[in-house]
């Protein structure tokens, strides 16, 4: 943001320094790396944290969404060409400054009982010098972060301003935004000194942007801070005196001075000097002696003193008269108050000020004010000179210091980061204004003004020389009064706005979010998009961290940088902006785990095209709802994002193992049906075998095929492949309740025209389609096991087979005996047989041989244990079996001989052929099957 670092004219700056200081580099990859696989939480993670995340959203929903409607309206078909015309960048930053005011009003109404009970304690300690900012609860801390925001957006739509030159900034925004004079104003000697004002702001670009940040820092006082009136009725405590004694000034002084004339029977005035006085005229607890007189200047003029209530008076009219100065009141407010309090001389004092007319017609001007013709650079000088003075109190001195530009006594005064900006930036706005009018109209001014003798000779910045925007918030962090609050990501961030830092303030706060979210967890692969920075560039100490919970500031730094990138085209497709993209992630990921995923696509479209892929990926997970889906694909559609490559990323990434866990076997894993084989006998299957359980990894896994499978005319078999190779049958199982290969069919033959459907093509998806049909198939063999021995376990105990539960349990041992062998028929004979290539003809003999044999065993296992119940039919099918393993033109044998269970089936036929023989058939038996069993006469043991 090369624009940033340079004024736009004017003295050019005088220090430059870096924002942040990067020590740590060692988990950032370099670029040409090796690419780390992607890998990020599951789904049971996410929902794990989304609690807090869910009230965050519930709290700034409706702000969102309404930025995200903003910034979709006010770019859409602006985003190829860079704009230096910052006119619709101000109409962007005036609909968010609505939408931050809009929530400050609603908050204030909540809390308002809250903030006035607050105000008072903070008012107390801040007329006693003691405030230094105390606990918040946490809704007057929102309360407080959405004003900070409010003030935010301001602040950026005058830098804009000054950065950048809008076509009509009137037009631009409703809201009051600064409109530099024009340098058509023409100036004589005889002009005003608000005509003076705004040429000298035409002139100097330097002076125009100082001015619109203190114009700026007033504003925010004079919004955020208490009323003026609250600030008085709070202190009349202190000054023990109602609020319709207000009017009679020293009024305990004024007492005591009257009691020493009647003593005295003095006619006239007491005198500093009169005999006795400094011991007969002394305050309550007589530790200093009184002033004799009641004129405003009497405390300086005698060195002496008031009572302790008259002193609080004192130090609270001036702290009101501080306040309204430092919140840009018109001196005819000024003047106003005081009038009200008889106190009408302290009004005089801001009169010196050349902003309190500023763009004003002459001719519309009060007459009353006073003469126009004539410079008020004397007064304000005057005013920096009793601004050293003595004995003054120090709000008394702030004030003087604020109209004349004095720096050390505004400086005394200043407990904010705001104040201390309002200080300095006052003080060299001011001195350079009467450099201007030295330079420009010296014989406006008394000679030897500024001289280097004489009473006037003082530097009003206390003999420090101006600080650049930068080096002064700087300066800032190691301010103690100010350190903590400067290190605030809001003040970090208005200060790089100052500064014309921001774009180095996202670069380098992007790294380190990223870092931090990546030791969080949340997504291990944000280090591929980090890149190597020269340590050089970042000198000075780190003096923060934007957290990657603090959703807000991560809203807003994101929603700045997209003004800016659009403004300055900072995104370059070869190299893109690391620190906007991470932020950018930052504020997506907040997105997708606060459930507003239909506002992914728009900020991922502002990524490079290879960072918005991973992102998308990432998030889609949590979409489950089909119609959800379908909204989210046709919106990553219509922001181009390549729909495809975030399919495929996502569910390649779901079926990539984490680095944590061991690499996966070569041979898939054999589904374990069967119990430990005992001597002798025949096995059994295990209760519940395929599990309940289901990992997150399964989880990401089925999402990711169905998302998948929503494309059309994509098909990748491997994909149904992979699902084989998952070790969890709870997850398969699910599977196949979520996606059947018949609703698959549907939905393929829809998306086809009629030409499609008679094509080659179609032709090769039929066929691989069938990998995912016959995998379909082993699961449901799997689930029809799994049910078939839920019903053995439901054999009645001691009842005889023919009584009513008996026979009510045949029946159901019965269908599931005839479900099973139902499913096992497709599996004997050319199962699992199609590949398009060798890679994947591997894998499949791989499952093959890892299921059938488990399989095929299981099946033994039912036809020997049913015949025990139902008829000896099933021993006849046994055998069956066997011959077709046997078979020459079998598939199966080769199965049982490369895994080696070979032997294992052989013995589970002699246990079926042994049974044969001495088996007795319950119930009522199959008489044709009997006349094939004739050789095998027997009676169970």
């Amino acid at each position: 943001m090369e624009s940033q670092g340079a004024t736009n004219g004017g003295s050019p700056s005088e220090e430059e320094s870096s924002d942040l200081n990067i020590d740590d580099f060692s988990d950032i990859a370099i670029e040409g790396s090796p690419p780390i696989s992607p890998a990020w939480p599951t789904v049971s993670d996410v929902h794990r944290a989304l609690r807090p995340l869910q009230e965050e959203a519930d709290r700034v929903g409706k702000q969102v969404e309404e930025f995200a409607e903003t910034l979709d309206r006010l770019t859409n078909g602006s985003r190829t060409e860079p704009q230096h015309d910052c006119t619709q960048a101000l109409k962007l930053v005036d609909s968010y400054r609505k939408i931050a005011s809009n929530t400050v009003e609603y908050l204030q109404d909540i809390h308002a009982p809250e903030k006035q009970k607050r105000s008072s304690v903070r008012l107390q300690n801040k007329s006693r010098n003691l405030y230094r900012g105390s606990a918040h609860s946490t809704s007057i801390d929102d309360l407080e972060k959405w004003q900070q925001e409010e003030q935010t957006w301001h602040l950026l739509g005058l830098m804009l301003q000054v950065q950048y030159s809008p076509s009509d900034a009137q037009q631009a925004t409703s809201w009051d935004y600064l409109v530099r004079p024009s340098k058509d104003i023409e100036i004589n000697r005889y002009s005003s000194e608000s005509d003076v004002w705004s040429r000298f702001l035409a002139d100097d670009d330097q002076a125009w942007e100082r001015h619109s940040v203190v114009e700026w820092l007033k504003t925010c006082a004079n919004e955020s801070g208490e009323a003026i009136e609250d600030i008085v009725e709070e202190l009349e405590t202190d000054a023990d005196r109602g609020s319709g004694l207000w009017a009679h000034s020293w009024l305990y002084t004024k007492e005591a001075i009257k009691g020493q004339k009647r003593l005295r029977s003095w006619p006239q005035a007491l005198a500093p000097d009169s005999p006795g006085i400094d011991t007969s005229l002394v305050n309550a607890d007589k530790s200093k002696s009184l002033v004799t007189q009641l004129d405003p200047d009497a405390m300086t003029r005698q060195a002496r003193g008031l009572e302790h209530q008259d002193e609080n008076f004192e130090r609270a009219t001036w702290l009101a008269c501080w306040e309204m100065v430092r919140r840009g009141e018109e001196w005819n407010s000024i003047r106003t108050w005081c009038q009200d309090r008889v106190e009408n001389w302290r009004a005089i004092a801001v009169r010196g000020d050349p902003r309190h007319h500023l763009f004003r017609d002459s001719k519309a001007l009060d007459p009353g004010v006073g003469a126009y013709w004539q410079s008020r650079a004397l007064w304000r000088k005057v005013c920096a000179q009793a601004a050293e003075a003595d004995g003054v109190d120090k709000y008394e001195a702030a004030v003087y210091g604020a109209v004349s530009g004095h720096l050390p006594s505004m400086k005394k005064v200043c407990c904010s980061w705001n104040d201390y900006l309002f200080a300095h930036y006052n003080c060299y706005l001011l001195r350079a204004f009467d450099e201007y009018i030295a330079r420009s109209f010296s014989s406006r001014i008394p000679n030897g003004l500024y001289n280097k003798t004489g009473p006037f000779n003082f530097s009003i910045t206390g003999g420090n020389r101006a600080k650049s925007g930068n080096h002064l918030v700087l300066a800032m962090r190691d301010q103690k009064t100010v350190s903590e609050e400067a290190k605030t990501p809001f003040k970090l961030l208005q200060g790089s706005l100052i500064g014309k830092t921001f774009e180095e303030f996202v670069q380098n706060n992007g790294v380190l979010l990223c870092q931090a979210m990546s030791r969080m967890g949340r997504n291990r692969n944000y280090s591929k998009f980090l890149r190597s920075f020269e340590k050089s560039r970042s000198e000075g100490k780190l003096s923060a961290l934007i957290k990657p919970d603090d959703y807000q500031i991560i809203r807003i730094v994101t929603h700045i940088a997209l003004i800016y990138q659009a403004l300055n085209d900072i995104r370059s497709k070869d190299v893109p902006n690391v620190g906007t993209e991470n932020f950018l992630d930052a504020y997506i990921n907040f997105l997708g785990r606060a459930g507003k995923q239909q506002l992914l696509p728009l900020y991922a479209s502002f990524l490079s095209p290879e960072r918005a892929t991973i992102c998308m990926a990432r998030e889609i997970r949590l979409v489950v709802e089909h119609g959800e889906r379908q909204t989210m694909m046709r919106l990553m559609k219509q922001y181009g994002i390549d729909l495809p490559r975030v399919l495929n990323l996502q569910l390649q990434t779901s079926m990539t193992k984490s680095e944590d866990k061991e690499e996966k076997d070569a041979r898939y894993p054999t589904p374990s049906i069967l119990d430990s084989k005992k001597q002798g006998e025949m096995r059994t299957i295990k209760d519940g075998f395929m599990g309940v359980g289901i990992t997150d990894d399964q989880h990401d896994l089925i999402n990711g095929f169905e998302w998948f499978l929503l494309l059309d005319n994509y098909w990748e078999p491997t994909l149904a492949i992979e699902l084989a190779g998952s070790k969890g049958l709870a997850a398969a199982k699910e599977m196949s309740k979520r996606v059947t290969f018949a609703n698959l069919c549907r939905r393929r033959r829809s998306s086809m025209s009629k030409d499609e459907r008679q094509s080659e093509r179609n032709q090769m998806i039929s066929n691989q389609s069938d990998t995912f049909r016959n995998l379909e198939q082993l699961i449901h063999v799997l689930i029809a096991l799994e049910a078939w021995q839920a019903e053995v376990k439901k054999k009645p105990r001691n009842s005889d087979m023919s009584s009513p539960a008996g026979k009510k349990w045949r029946d159901s041992l019965r269908k599931a005996s005839e479900s099973v062998e139902a499913h096992v028929q497709p599996l004997l004979h050319g199962w699992l047989q199609y590949s398009h290539n060798e890679s994947e003809a591997v894998e499949l003999e791989q499952i093959r041989e890892a299921c059938l044999p488990e399989v095929l065993l299981a099946y033994t296992a039912i036809l020997n244990y049913s015949s025990q119940y139902l008829s000896r039919s099933y021993l006849l099918k046994s055998m069956e079996l066997g011959a077709t393993i046997a078979a020459p033109d079998s598939d199966l044998a080769g199965c049982f001989v490369s895994s080696k269970r070979m032997p294992e089936m052989v013995d589970a036929l002699a246990v079926t052929s042994m049974n044969m023989l001495v088996a007795e058939e319950y119930g009522i038996g199959n008489k044709k099957m009997s006349a094939k069993m004739g050789l095998w006469s027997s009676k169970a043991s």
